[in-house]
């Protein structure tokens, strides 16, 4: 099998000028056995390189059917893709411009396999010089009396960046300190001021790059929230400076993840600041967990790993949120209480207890009280110390079968801060009550007529329904003996 190397030769010298050839290598490997040559042509186009890029990179990469490898101290180019990269960093004001010829070469026979092809790596500039006065300081006179326009002098910077790319090279003048240059003092008189110091500034235009990271100006951010904050509360900001401006400047904040504290708090950038805002995601409980800590991460948005490593694109800071104790009233383990008690119970009968608790460090005791608006405020009574409810007074299924009584938990101490509960009653059902006729009758009779009146009674205990009643005469009145009474064995009678 034939293989072959790509011997790479760069003129270097002068930007813009064709040197001699400083390096020359190839590499001979394999038996020596030639086959017959065929025609190829190399495929390639002007490649570019940024300068001051410390990074080894691929800038190109030439097409060729057989290819190896190429050195030198700038170039390199890879033996089996044909990639050419950079050795190190260049500097475009030394050097703009590199012409290499590279040709594919049969490492058996030492022989060209192909004309020799020449292309250009060109070094793309970057605004990395400042721009410099000539001939400064710059001395000038003018006579007196000069009129108002008339031009003092011209100074002149010049920036060492490329003027074709970009604002790199474009200058802005400025005065900093003194009067300006063109005059505009009406009737300037030497004998009042004989001379003038004028501070000029000149700047270029920089393209920014993202060449900083974001930096943390602290270790620790300590921030305090009450315990009774709503979710989505705003519990404090932070900031990472970064040195670089706009896009490069942006940056994504976030919280640490798989712990406690990241589920309780959340971290947004807000895009106008660039700050990181902690924000409430869940409810706090200064008696259940009343400190926070952890981790949060700045990331620049936009990395360019041609000025910085992956890892120095984002910093890390420590993040303590203390919770603070709030007033709370008591609370009552049951949402609502229900109980039963039959209509006859005596005065003083106990249907139950509510209990309420101080969630508060302090754990102020509590007292208890019936709201005196229930329904049922009049029948029960609560005792205040140990919330006991009992009846104080007879009780009448068929007058009220339901009493709802709202029952207040009060803290004795501090802010005397109060909650309260529901309590449903029923009251049972108790056969207190005797049947009686469904209505007065007063039946009146024909003559030759036996049937005078159906007759048909009610009760007002339970069941409304399934009640079973017996008709019969009073056997102690006195009873005409021309009437009688006939049960039906249906609640009725005639």
């Amino acid at each position: 099998r034939q293989c072959y190397q790509i011997l790479m030769k760069w003129l270097l010298g002068e930007a813009g000028c064709c040197g001699g050839v400083l390096d020359k290598q190839h590499l001979t490997r394999g038996p020596a056995h030639v086959h017959k040559r065929l025609k190829r042509g190399w495929i390639w186009k002007q490649l570019f390189v940024p300068e001051e890029d410390p990074t080894p990179r691929v800038i190109g990469q030439l097409k060729s059917d057989y290819d190896r490898e190429g050195a030198g101290e700038v170039f390199a180019i890879d033996e089996f893709t044909g990639e050419i990269r950079t050795l190190r960093k260049l500097d475009r004001e030394e050097k703009a411009f590199y012409i290499l010829q590279a040709e594919a070469i049969n490492r058996l026979s030492e022989e060209p396999v192909e004309p020799q092809s020449e292309f250009i790596i060109k070094v793309q500039d970057i605004n990395d010089n400042v721009p410099q006065f000539q001939n400064e300081p710059y001395v000038s006179s003018i006579p007196e009396m000069s009129p108002v326009g008339t031009t003092v002098m011209q100074v002149t910077a010049t920036d060492a960046d490329d003027p074709m790319y970009g604002n790199n090279a474009k200058l802005i003048y400025s005065i900093l300190q003194g009067s300006i240059i063109v005059t505009s003092w009406p009737n300037m008189d030497r004998e009042a001021r004989e001379e003038y110091l004028v501070v000029v500034q000149v700047k270029d235009i920089l393209s920014d790059v993202n060449d900083n990271g974001p930096i943390f100006q602290h270790h620790l951010y300590t921030f305090a929230v009450a315990e009774d904050a709503a979710v989505g509360t705003t519990v404090g900001r932070i900031m990472a400076l970064d040195g670089d401006a706009g896009i490069n400047a942006r940056m994504t904040y976030s919280l640490e993840d798989d712990l406690e504290e990241s589920t309780t708090f959340i971290i947004r950038t807000d895009p106008q600041t660039q700050e990181g805002v902690l924000l409430l995601a869940k409810p706090l409980d200064y008696e259940t967990k009343r400190r926070y800590v952890m981790a949060a991460e700045a990331v620049n948005e936009h990395v360019d790993l041609r000025f910085l490593p992956l890892d120095e694109f984002s910093d890390r800071t420590t993040l303590k949120v203390v919770v603070e104790d709030v007033d709370e009233p008591p609370v009552f383990p049951q949402q609502t209480y229900e109980w039963k008690i039959p209509e006859s119970a005596a005065p003083g009968t106990v249907l139950g207890s509510v209990s309420a608790r101080d969630t508060d460090i302090v754990d102020s005791p509590v007292r208890y009280a019936i709201d005196r608006r229930s329904d049922g405020a009049k029948a029960f009574r609560v005792d205040p110390n140990n919330g006991t409810v009992s009846v104080v007074k007879a009780l009448d299924r068929e007058d009220a079968d339901w009493h709802n009584v709202t029952v207040t938990a009060t803290e004795t101490m501090r802010l005397h801060l109060s909650s309260s509960v529901l309590v449903f009653i029923k009251v049972l059902d108790v056969n207190d009550n005797a049947p009686r006729l469904a209505r007065d009758y007063q039946p009146f009779i024909c003559e030759g007529t036996q049937l005078i009146q159906l007759l048909s009674a009610v009760d007002p205990d339970e069941p409304s329904e399934g009640h079973h009643f017996y008709f019969t005469m009073v056997p102690e009145k006195h009873i005409n003996p021309n009437f009688t009474i006939r049960d039906n064995q249906g609640n009725s009678a005639l």
